[in-house]
């Protein structure tokens, strides 16, 4: 089962749970995060967190919201703000940029609305805070960028050696197919994805996937690993 999250923490999390479910686990990172040495701006009414990574960039950089709204794209990253002492104002019902910008949507007119991302964030936040009245500005918290070594997992896919992929975002797919394609077998590896399990953790990482001729069996309720994980190795080990 591939798995692509970035070489840190939480590569070394998930294979240890795909281990302790009784899966084989393949660690081919698609990710790298390379801080871009900025924090939040400090004069916003309110501040989006949309990943974990953010969130320890800036607790690291020692920055502090004031009395900003804090708001986190879903419980995931709540979790490490908390963790890093500040207290969440907003977290969706849906875990998505689309449903941050309902939650947000009768509250931000006339508002400074500060999002601190990845380089790789959205349109959706920006455009639907826009249109609710919200002055938005972006910070780039840091950029998110293939591994050299990256596609380990594309060699067993292109071969029909692979029983699972668990991609975590939309750029993890992206990644993935431009390794394949620099290595001439992108082709084959999407005919092996196609012959495996393919778990989506969520509806914007699905679409990207089946937009580039990738079918998707799973995708989990809420946008966590741990169900996507779970739910993908129950459908392999339906089949």
């Amino acid at each position: 089962m591939a798995v692509f999250r970035p070489d840190d923490q939480r590569l070394e999390t998930a294979v240890e749970l795909l281990e302790s479910l009784g899966a084989t686990p393949v660690a081919d990172p698609m990710l790298a995060v390379e801080p871009a040495g900025s924090t939040p701006r400090l004069d916003a009414d309110a501040v989006v967190f949309t990943s974990t990574t953010g969130v320890d960039l800036v607790a690291d950089a020692g920055w502090t919201p004031g009395d900003a709204t804090v708001c986190a794209i879903g419980e995931t990253t709540a979790d490490a703000l908390r963790d890093a002492g500040f207290d969440v104002d907003v977290v969706p019902e849906t875990y998505t940029s689309a449903g941050l910008v309902e939650a947000l949507a009768g509250e931000v007119e006339g508002a400074r609305v500060e999002l601190a991302r990845s380089d790789h964030g959205s349109a959706v936040l920006v455009d639907g805070l826009f249109d609710a009245g919200a002055y938005v500005h972006e910070t780039v918290l840091y950029r998110l960028v293939r591994p050299d070594d990256a596609g380990d997992s594309i060699e067993l896919a292109a071969a029909g050696d692979l029983d699972a992929a668990l991609f975590t975002s939309s750029l993890t797919v992206e990644h993935f197919l431009e390794a394949a394609t620099e290595r001439g077998v992108r082709e084959a590896a999407i005919d092996g994805l196609n012959e495996a399990v393919i778990g989506a953790i969520g509806p914007p990482t699905e679409r990207t996937a089946e937009s580039n001729g990738i079918g998707v069996d799973v995708v989990p309720e809420t946008a966590d690993f741990d169900r996507l994980s779970r739910a993908t190795l129950a459908r392999l080990r339906s089949k």
